[in-house]
């Protein structure tokens, strides 16, 4: 599966509804502090709409509730992978990305032949506090250089101006959060992030 150059991440189904009918391919459902029913309730939600709207739905550490609703992708970051059962998950043919942001991290990482791989915090990022400083794109291209021909994801402090050195530096897809939801108008930069990624 060619995976689609422009990976927004939303805390909700609502943003999902709202913004992937504007041609969104490829989204994560990143919901985190709710109850799994809550969860399970945004995954129907986002499941639904990207089946109508030709979008692929990566989900974000929910794995058992990804795997009961009959989702296709799972994204787990290195605390996700201490808990969950990988076994279980390839067994249902679900598709795996991972977050690395050091190299004993990739090589855990690439031991479980991943879909996908995620570098980040490329940039600064105010999504959440992390223990790692910005990785710079310089370390886009090491990454490429050791994980092959799996897809190389950036993330972290991503805008559309900052995309095209991401790509230029070996990145496959660069995922944006806070460009996006912070923006006062999210529809017109999803826009602008389609323009710029297609």
């Amino acid at each position: 599966m060619t995976l689609d150059r422009f990976y927004p991440i939303f805390d909700s189904a609502d943003w999902i509804d709202r913004l992937v009918p504007l041609g969104i391919k490829l989204v994560q459902l990143r919901i985190k502090d709710v109850t799994v029913d809550v969860a399970r309730a945004h995954i129907r939600r986002a499941k639904e709409t990207c089946a109508v709207y030709g979008c692929t739905l990566v989900i974000n550490d929910h794995w058992q509730a990804a795997i009961d609703e009959g989702c296709d992708y799972i994204h787990l970051g290195q605390e996700d992978l201490d808990d969950a059962d990988i076994s279980a998950i390839r067994m249902a043919g679900l598709r795996l990305g991972v977050s690395t942001h050091d190299k004993t991290e990739l090589a855990r990482a690439m031991d479980l032949s991943p879909d996908y791989i995620a570098l980040g915090p490329v940039y600064p990022t105010i999504l959440k506090k992390m223990k790692w400083h910005e990785q710079g794109v310089a370390r886009l291209t090491t990454w490429r250089d050791l994980i092959g021909d799996t897809p190389l994801v950036a993330i972290g402090g991503m805008s559309v101006a900052r995309a095209e050195g991401a790509f230029d530096a070996g990145a496959d897809v660069v995922a944006a959060v806070t460009d996006i939801t912070l923006h006062a108008s999210p529809e017109e930069r999803v826009r602008a992030w389609l323009a710029a990624t297609r």
